[in-house]
């Protein structure tokens, strides 16, 4: 099954060079970044902040690896790191197997 993962960061640099970690020990075979608004309560206050977020895909086997890398690389005390299953045209998933290996 496709897994893609939504990783919230606090600017674009930093979701860079996670993006990179996880494509050279290939835990991810693809990622997308772009900005984002984001509100949310934190330590009792309301936050707007603007963010980046990665969207990443891989399998289930490496979501557990990669919540790893990113809670050991990431500056946030509680990153937010969240998987869907999702299906994909077979020629994509083929690849993104593909790249996994």
């Amino acid at each position: 099954m496709m897994k893609v993962v939504y990783i919230t960061f606090p600017n674009k640099k930093s979701a860079k060079e996670i993006a990179r970690l996880l494509l050279k020990k290939k835990l991810i075979a693809c990622a997308n970044i772009y900005a984002i608004d984001s509100l949310y309560t934190w330590k009792g206050e309301v936050a707007d902040e603007s963010e980046f977020v990665l969207w990443a895909k891989t399998n289930r086997e490496k979501i557990k690896d990669i919540e790893n890398l990113v809670q050991a690389n990431h500056q946030y005390e509680v990153p937010c790191i969240v998987n869907f299953d999702v299906e994909a045209n077979s020629a994509y998933a083929n690849w993104v197997t593909q790249t996994l290996k």
